[in-house]
């Protein structure tokens, strides 16, 4: 009797074993597999625009502080700024499906976010036309709508590649340009290499006026001076946000150059310019034609 007591126990417990495999790699699946109904929280401007790009704006659930194209996403609730979030915030929305930009966090918020039982992908962010096909794909696969991600890619791709073009075709020298994300304090925050702004003005077909630091970095008034920068790219923060022309060209870093000479200062949209979304090829466009004019 004790032996076949013995033979349940180890049966028992192999099956209770197996089925607890079982049950783990259940909900792993559904963890990760598409659902073609999941709410969703979108973390990312660009992503957000990639959702609503790909006609899925009604599986909106909640969206980031940076997500505000188009307008009408901006009346769903926010979650707060994407490198700042909680995982209180996110969650409280009840998300069954998060896409996030490259570059969220902070890191330890994220690790609780993605320990919950709620569907994490990360959308991965690069500066280039490649890139922005890749996030095209990830959020429609994301989304289980592949065959309008390949649509829109296909779409994007194109309008992005003639904007490009356009772009090169631009006579004489090109235009050094400036990218300045900040002006606090009197000091000049600019971008150096491998960055948005700096990726975008090439596109533009023009220069990146600072060249020998990547990132964002804040310079000297000598290193501005050095520069020489034909032209000023600026977000537009619109009301009283944004540095003023007159205050920004009297700047002792910004007195002297070109672009204070000729007054000089574009100023776009900061998703427009630095998302790298759907819109990068009107970005492109616009950018373009304040350097060197319509039908450049």
């Amino acid at each position: 009797m004790k032996r076949c007591n013995d033979g349940f126990a180890k049966f028992a417990a192999l099956w209770t074993a197996g089925f607890g495999v079982f049950f783990a790699m259940t909900v792993a699946a559904q963890q990760t597999a598409p659902n073609p109904h999941a709410d969703v929280l979108s973390i990312g401007g660009a992503v957000t625009e990639i959702v609503v790009a790909l006609d899925q704006q009604h599986r909106l659930r909640a969206r980031d502080t940076t997500s505000t194209y188009p307008e009408a996403v901006t009346n769903l609730p926010d979650v707060g700024y994407m490198r700042a979030l909680s995982p209180e915030g996110v969650l409280s929305v009840g998300p069954e499906l998060i896409l996030s930009g490259e570059g969220a966090g902070p890191p330890e918020a994220l690790e609780v976010i993605r320990a919950a039982d709620v569907r994490f992908v990360e959308v991965p962010d690069a500066f280039d036309a490649d890139g922005i096909l890749r996030k095209i794909e990830v959020v429609a696969d994301a989304l289980d709508v592949p065959e309008r991600g390949a649509q829109l890619a296909a779409e994007v791709g194109a309008e992005l590649e003639a904007a490009m073009q356009r772009a090169e075709r631009a006579d004489g020298e090109k235009k050094r340009v400036l990218f300045v994300i900040s002006t606090q304090g009197g000091k000049i925050n600019a971008s150096g290499t491998g960055t948005a702004a700096d990726a975008l003005i090439r596109m533009a077909g023009g220069v990146n006026a600072v060249s020998d630091y990547h990132g964002y970095k804040q310079i000297t008034d000598e290193a501005v001076g050095l520069a020489a920068p034909d032209v000023i790219l600026m977000m537009d923060r619109g009301g009283d946000h944004g540095v003023a022309d007159d205050e920004l060209f009297d700047m002792p870093a910004i007195r002297m150059t070109p672009a204070a000479q000729s007054r000089a200062v574009v100023r776009m949209d900061g998703l427009l310019m630095l998302g790298f979304g759907p819109r990068t090829a009107e970005a492109v466009t616009r950018l373009n034609e304040a350097l060197y004019g319509e039908g450049a």
